[in-house]
Formats: structure tokens, sequence, C-alpha cells
């Protein structure tokens, strides 16, 4: 929130103290603490009737330098609180060692360094390993307010710094450079085209490669140059506010430090890269819809992996019961028999609400298993479902009894679900562990995921749990997938949603996804044969819909077209995109990246929010336009098109017109693209058939690796490319691959080492 009126004035009714100078230091080997006044204190007298903020400064892990500003530091300490992982407390040396030259005390961790001045006026510098200053928290860096409502704010800011951008803080579908913006972090259930979020997560990165984390599940309010102008400000409504800058220098490093501190993502199954189909919201169906809708996929040759049921499975007023609507699906487990005989995976729609008309209602209640107010009554409203209650999943009972449902679904075949919602949480009740109700606002999606994930892990075994998740906070990338939530079926939709990805995967997230489409409404055909190109060069791939079906023949013959090419192209891609899942899974550095990602010394790319990169290997840029055309950034080197075989050198900037079948997909220079064979499945036998497609010249040689459906290394080739021809050294497999130089067209067949010319 802002504080002031101008630069010079405070709003009205708010009184604001700001750490001045240093009166004390504490030094430690790993750590220090600073007592700062909150005026210049020229004569003892000065000490009395006046404040002090004390601040620690340590290190968690190597890298990451943690910053504790607290005022009164005798409140309560009620959760939740971010489950972090350090590095391990029996290492043999500590993350961090501080350093004392006369006034000023320093506190190195990794690369990353904190320093202090006790002689000048208050501040926080951090420099990388080189000395270089990241940025700071200077005069007004370190402060608390008092507002006209008796609240008190722990206010914190750091240096922006001249053609500085700020990144991330969820999933945003507001502009990708969040400069300029005052952001919220607050679930909210708002559609993709408001400055609201179903992902909020407080951790934001810069393009001078470094990172912070503000350590707060509750509201944290951020102003990214909006309040002053030269400084980036977030505040809590506490008496302590904790964050962490984390160290770059890259993105990557960034990312890669963050995901360890706040987890990794899981693995998804490879099965769960294909496409999934739904029936759709509001739509009518039955068993004969549904299986109309599989026999159409396949005979019109366009694979299908999942297929999931929407909200209606259940009985209208009844949300969630987690009873098939008998009038509907009166054989629900013959019914998912026969989808598991052709194939398929499946997954139902679910959320966290208990409508009264439930049956699990007045079971939840009388077991105090449902979020009470603070007089005892059950916390219901109307809004989406008639007397909603909430399951309180900070009481392990209730949260075993919410999985049993689930269990008797999955023993009937279900193999994954869609978590929707979780954004709608009071604050005027009462948890069953005493959780503070405004820290619990946006912590509660992490709760609910993750009761659902560890079900689906236990009951499917490791390796085999995903979701489809909507909403998300700081950790949430442990639960993959997430979805883009509801946007409209427009080509402006389409953009948003984009931005939103790659804002969410500059915030810890690997994988993502989105409605093919659009949600809202039906889609013109031009809208959805752009989209389906987008969803399936995505993390993960749906068709779904609110008030229509979204099988491509509805959209007519070339929908049908297009949606067969992309989903065999996707398949094709599997050897190399399993193996950027898998990266994602080890490092956190996810699947969709930024541009400024993998070119972060590249000002250009800087501001690209309508194109990415797919791995390392692959940029994508999506047509948003009904006629074609489209206008993307090349980076520096030679390009190749995977479509058209078409080079392109940059960088330079392309405008290009493409059909509905096409739309540009560059191959890397140097890279080494291992191509599947098998167009019917994503999680085939990859090194059956496996051709390795050569772009471009590496002499230094490029060593590639085709993964298992477990991610771990099936085979690695080390592939030499010069004057002389391509030199395969392949380890790990004895199975015939080919080799194919893409400029030239040559291929060759071998096994071990073989040399094409």
């Amino acid at each position: 929130m802002k504080f002031t009126d101008g630069f010079w004035l405070m709003r009205e009714g708010v009184r604001a103290s700001y750490a001045t100078e240093i009166r004390d230091l504490r030094v430690e080997e790993s750590r220090f603490t600073a007592y700062a006044a909150v005026k210049r204190v020229a004569a003892r007298g000065d000490t009395l009737n006046t404040p002090l903020i004390t601040v620690e400064c340590f290190s968690p892990a190597e890298g990451v330098i943690g910053v504790r500003a607290t005022h009164h530091a005798g409140k309560a300490r009620r959760g939740p609180d971010f489950t972090l992982f350090p590095d391990p407390p029996d290492q043999d040396t500590a993350p961090a060692a501080t350093r004392r030259d006369g006034p000023v005390t320093e506190l190195t961790s990794g690369p990353l360094t904190v320093r202090a001045d006790g002689d000048g006026p208050w501040g926080l510098t951090f420099l990388d390993q080189d000395g270089r200053r990241l940025t700071g928290a200077g005069p007004k860096g370190t402060a608390f307010a008092t507002t006209p409502d008796g609240a008190h704010h722990m206010i914190a800011q750091l240096a922006l710094d001249v053609g500085e951008n700020i990144y991330g803080l969820g999933e945003r579908f507001t502009p990708y450079v969040k400069n300029g913006q005052t952001v919220d972090i607050w679930q909210a259930d708002g559609g993709t085209s408001s400055e609201q979020a179903y992902k909020n997560v407080p951790f934001y990165l810069s393009s001078r490669g470094y990172g912070v984390f503000v350590n707060h599940p509750g509201k944290v309010s951020f102003e990214i140059g909006s309040e002053a102008v030269g400084q980036v400000q977030f505040s809590v409504e506490d008496q302590s506010l904790e964050y962490f800058v984390v160290a770059g220098p890259t993105p990557k490093d960034v990312l890669a430090r963050y995901t360890a501190l706040t987890g990794r993502p899981a693995l998804p199954p490879a099965w769960s890269f294909g496409l999934w189909l739904t029936t759709s919201f509001c739509t009518s169906y039955d068993e004969a819809t549904v299986t109309s809708f599989v026999d159409g996929m396949a005979e019109r040759g366009i694979p299908l992996s999942v297929f999931h049921f929407d909200c209606f499975w259940m009985r209208e007023y009844q949300w969630s019961d987690f009873l098939w609507d008998p009038e509907v699906f009166p054989d629900p487990e013959g019914m998912l028999a026969r989808l598991k005989e052709r194939g398929l995976r499946v997954s139902m729609w679910i959320n966290p609400y208990i409508a009264q008309k439930s049956a699990l209602f007045a079971e939840g209640a009388a077991r105090g298993y449902l979020v009470r107010r603070p007089n005892g009554d059950i916390w219901q409203w109307d809004l989406w479902q008639p007397g909603m209650a909430l399951v309180d999943f900070t009481n392990p009972e209730a949260t075993a009894w919410y999985e049993d449902k689930l269990r008797l679904l999955l023993d009937q075949g279900v193999d994954c679900f869609k978590t929707d919602f979780g954004e709608r949480v009071p604050t005027d009740v009462v948890w069953h562990d005493g959780s503070d109700p405004e820290r619990m606002h946006n912590y509660y999606a992490q709760l609910y995921n993750k009761a659902v994930f560890d079900l689906l892990e236990r009951e499917r075994g490791a390796g085999e749990a995903v979701l489809f998740a909507r909403s998300a906070t700081a950790g949430g990338q442990q639960y993959p997938v997430h979805w883009g939530g509801d946007c409209f079926a427009s080509f402006t939709a389409m953009a948003e949603s984009l931005r939103g990805g790659l804002s969410l995967s500059l915030s810890g997230f690997g994988f993502w996804s989105h409605d093919i489409g659009g949600f809202e409404g039906t889609p013109d055909p031009a809208v959805f044969k752009r989209w389906l190109a987008f969803g399936l060069l995505s993390s993960h791939s749906r068709l779904h819909g609110n008030v229509s079906y979204r099988v491509p023949w509805e959209f007519g013959e070339e929908a049908v077209d297009v949606a067969r090419r992309f989903t065999r192209l996707k398949h094709r891609l599997m050897p190399y995109l399993y193996g950027v899942a898998a990266e994602a899974h080890r490092t956190g550095v996810p699947m969709m990246r930024p541009m400024l990602v993998e070119f972060p010394g590249d000002p250009a790319t800087r501001t690209l929010d309508r194109q990415y990169m797919l791995g390392p290997d692959l940029l994508v840029a999506p047509v948003f336009t009904e006629d074609g055309e489209v206008e993307y950034y090349v980076p520096e080197g030679t390009w190749t098109s995977l479509l058209t075989g078409e080079s392109v050198t940059g960088p330079a900037w392309r405008h290009e017109t493409h059909g509905f079948d096409s739309l540009p997909v560059l191959v890397r220079d140097g890279a080494v693209l291992p191509w599947g064979a098998d167009e019917g499945r994503p999680d085939g036998d990859w090194l059956d058939g496996l051709t390795l497609r050569v772009f471009g010249p590496s002499a230094a040689g490029r060593t590639v690796t085709v993964p298992d459906l477990t991610g771990a290394t099936a085979a690695t080739f080390h592939v030499v490319r010069d004057a002389a021809g391509a030199r395969v050294t392949a380890e790990g497999t004895t199975r015939p691959y080919r080799v194919c130089v893409e400029e030239t067209g040559a291929t060759g067949e071998g096994v071990g080492r073989v040399t094409v010319r």
C-alpha cells in the first residue's frame, strides 16, 4: 500500500518511523544484528521515548541472504509459515561468514554480500561476487508505519537501478514488466483480464541478476516504482518483515536458488504431456457424448492422452460430494474401464468447497471438519454453491477425510484431479490449528493442493502424481501442473494468458498450461486454430471451455488438421521435452522460459512477452492475429525453422505471415534435437527409432541425453559437427538410431559411433 502523499508528505493520518542510524551492532560468526534508531541521537536524552528497529542479517542457504526487521518482537507468532528447505544443517561449512573492518560489517554467502556501515546513515548494500552493487535499502528502506485505522505496517524498500526491470510476483496478467505497478499478493478469483490473480507469489526477479522473496504468506503489498519511483517497496501488516535476497548472476541461477529454498517442482508423468480433452463446463454430456468425442478424435487421427470430466459429473447443487450423477453416469466404473481400454487416462474436477445439499456437509459439520466463524457457526455463503462451506485442511483428520473421498474415485480408475478454486478463503474465521486467518488466505491453496498431490503419490506411486491446479502461492510449484484459469475466447486473452504464464515461470513454477481456445464463450475458428498451435507448444495442453464443446471439428476441418499436426509434433518432440521437464525438476528452471532466461545479456529480450523459449533450444512465437501476421525477435546466431527448414539470422526483428498450420518455431544454432518416431503417444519408447537432428556447426561438441519415463537418463549422445561431418558417440544404449544434419539433409544409421557426411 502507499503511505506517502507525493515525495515530501505522508498521507493523512499515517505516521512513519524510518531506521536512521545504527546504535549497536552485534556480530556473530555467520550473522549480524543491527539496532537502528529512528532518529539521530545527539545526546543521551535522545534515546528515551523512542523505538528501535531490530534488523537481523543471516543466510539460510548458499547465495541467499535474509533480512528480518522487527519493531515489537513480543507479538504472538501464529502460522502458517512457508516451508523452506535450506542447506542441510550437517554441512561441512556454514553457508555464510561475517567480516568486520572498522565501522563496516559484511556478511557473505556464496556470491552475495550484504554490507552495513555503522558510521554512516542507515543502509544495507547488497553486492555480487565482483563487488558490484545489486541493490540496497537506503534511508527510507527499513521502517514501520501506523495508519488511521490503527494498523501497524512494516515497510522495506530496495533500490531500482537505471534500466532495471522487475518480473514475477505470481501469475499476473497485467504488463509483463512490473515496473510502475501496484501489486497486492492476495488470492482472488478474478479471471485473466484484471490485476487480480489466482497464483500470488511474493517473489520477484530483477534483470540485474538477483531475486527477492518476502517470507510472509499473508497479504504483501508491492509498489514497484509506483510510490517511490526509484524503489521497489513492499509492506506487511505485522510487527516484523522478513525478506531474502537471492543471488544470480543469471536468471537461471536465481531460480535455482529460489526453488532450492521453497521447493523444486515434481516431475509430472510423461503421459500428462499429451493432449487433454474435457467435457467443458456447462455443456450437456453423458457417456455417449464422451464416447463420441473419443471416437471422433481417433477417427480423425488426433492422438488423445487424457479425458477430463468437469463439474457436472456430480449432481447439481452438491459440489463437492464426489459422487457421480447416477442419472447421467449410471455405470461409472464400467465407463472408466472402457476409457482405459482405449489407452486414456482420466481426470476429474474437484474443489475444496462443500455445498449444504451435499451429504458431506452434515458429515463434515458433525466431525468439525469445516471452517467455523469465531462464534462457532460454520462459515457459509451462496456464491458458487448454495450454502457453501470450506474444508479445514489445518485439521489432519479433515485432510484424511477429504482424501478418503478421493481415494474412492482412484479405486474406480481415476488417475488425476483438476484442483479448481482455492482462492475464495474468508478471513473472518477460526482455523483448527489456530492459524492467523489473514496469513491463511493465500496459504490455503498450498494445503489443498498438497493434500491431493500427496494422496496421488501414495496411491499411484512416485512419478505418477499430477494435478491441474488453479490456485497457488510460494512453494506451490512442488505440485504441478498449474493452468491459467478463466480466460476469454479471444486473441487478447490468448496474449494475456501467455503474459501470466511467463510471469509465473519467473516466480519459480516449472510447468504451466491454459485452456486452448479460451474458456469464456465460444472462440472464433481463427482464435481456436491459432491457440491450438500455442497450446500444443506449451508444457501441458488441454482443450477446455465453458458453454461449448472444444472438440476440433466444431471449428471446421482445418482446425482438425491443425490439432492433428501439432499434437503429433509434440509427441515427436517428447525425447527433448521430457528432458527439459527433468531439468525443471532438478534445477527449478522452467520449461517455458521468457527470452530473458536464455539471453540475459541481450537487452532486447528484457521486455518480450509474446514469445518464449521452450527449453534451451526452441524459440516459439505464437500468432495472435487472424491473418497470420506475427512480429518477433531473433537473438544473435543462426536459427532454423523446425517446420520449414528456413534459416534466420539474428539479432533481428522478423515480421512474417503464417497460415493456420504454422507459426515461428526456431531451433537454436548448434542444437541437437532428439526426435522421436512415435507420433501416437507422448510416453512411448523414445529410443525406438530415435533420430538426432543436428542444427548448425558445433565443433566443441554437444552432449544430449534422452530420458526414460522416470526422467532418468536412458542414453547419452555426444555430437561433434565440423567440416568432416557429424560424429556421434553414444553411451548407455546399443539401440540403432539415425543422425540427420538439417541443412544438408544427410542421414546415417548407427549404433555406438557413427559418422555422417
